[in-house]
């Protein structure tokens, strides 16, 4: 059977809809490549941000659940999203950049020998920008061509991810002996695990937090992460494996950007496997306009009129003609 490919997407909870598309594509210069809505939970919006043509293992993506509390962090949860960025020079670049836009963030740390800034989002959800400098491995994507950032700096995709959890041992098991990942290196409280090519983009990272309250969703925590299959066929070539583990799913699951698998291997994680294809350039929208209307999925498109009525108008043409900013962050200064 194929190993699995990479982190595929990362999906977490907002508290507004309107400031997380504003921080991911003004301040973070990702791509919003499809709004649409949670196909379980249709007056829900699912907001999608990838790179320049929402490739596989380049997105995070966003429900804002209406009425949901403020998130617990502590153990036994998906903990932090890790973004990549071409160089240690472009750590550098964002650090400035955050400063500029007033985001809480780390000093430089080297972790498995990358470079890597800790940084959060204004509901505290926790993410790390690391360096491809030294990295080898499963190829990144690209940058948003017409974002704020200049592609020399900007994130061209997802990883590594974090998992804090208090039972290593049984989170092994469920890694290595059920998804087939090979164990790699350990530093302190962290241990890597990897996919496929590995590197930043097929790596897990898992930290060792044996005390402390368990965590509780909400806004500002991570909902599941998915890893990517190639195709329907070895997708569902995991469904045997799950049984064989006795491992709960949902078997297949439709949602045409693509195919998906769901499980739970650990108490309170989430895991999803899905489909590298067929991606966002779709029957609505092309690649020029993506992200702009609000994309409904064929099964959903008769309840449109009703969907567009209860849920909060959201205008994302917003940054149609951005242009590279004139600021020289590096520096400090505007390049007029």
């Amino acid at each position: 059977m194929k190993q699995l490919l990479g982190i595929h997407h990362v999906t977490a909870i907002t508290s507004d809809a309107k400031r997380n598309y504003e921080f991911f594509t003004k301040v973070l210069s990702l791509r919003l490549v499809k709004k649409t809505v949670n196909q379980d939970d249709i007056f829900t919006y699912h907001l999608f941000f990838a790179d320049d043509k929402g490739n596989a293992g380049t997105d995070i993506t966003f429900f804002d659940f209406k009425g949901i509390g403020k998130a617990r962090f502590g153990t036994n949860e998906i903990s932090r999203t890790g973004f990549r960025v071409p160089n240690d020079e472009a750590l550098e670049y964002y650090k400035t950049r955050f400063k500029y836009y007033d985001v809480k963030f780390e000093d430089t740390i080297t972790l498995f020998g990358r470079k890597m800034v800790f940084f959060y989002d204004f509901d505290g959800a926790r993410y790390a920008l690391v360096s491809d400098q030294n990295n080898e491995g499963v190829k990144s994507g690209e940058p948003w061509l017409k974002g704020p950032v200049p592609n020399e700096y900007a994130i061209t995709g997802l990883g590594p991810v974090w998992f804090t959890v208090n039972d290593p041992k049984r989170m092994e098991k469920a890694l290595v002996n059920v998804l087939r990942m090979r164990k790699g290196e350990s530093e302190g409280i962290y241990t890597t695990y990897l996919m496929g090519e590995g590197g930043n983009g097929a790596m897990v990272i898992v930290e060792v937090q044996e005390h402390g309250d368990i965590a509780r969703q909400g806004y500002g925590a991570v909902h599941h992460v998915a890893f990517r299959t190639t195709d329907k066929d070895h997708l569902m070539s995991w469904v045997p494996e799950f049984n064989h583990a006795l491992a709960p799913h949902s078997g297949f699951v439709e949602r045409f950007y693509f195919k998906s698998l769901y499980t739970r291997l650990y108490p309170n994680i989430l895991f999803e496997l899905a489909t590298d294809g067929p991606g966002f350039i779709d029957d609505e929208e092309s690649y020029e306009v993506l992200g702009e209307k609000l994309a409904l999925p064929p099964h959903l498109r008769h309840k449109r009129e009703t969907i567009e009525k209860v849920i909060i108008p959201l205008d994302t043409t917003l940054y149609r003609d951005n242009k590279k900013e004139g600021w020289d962050f590096l520096n400090g200064t505007k390049n007029d």
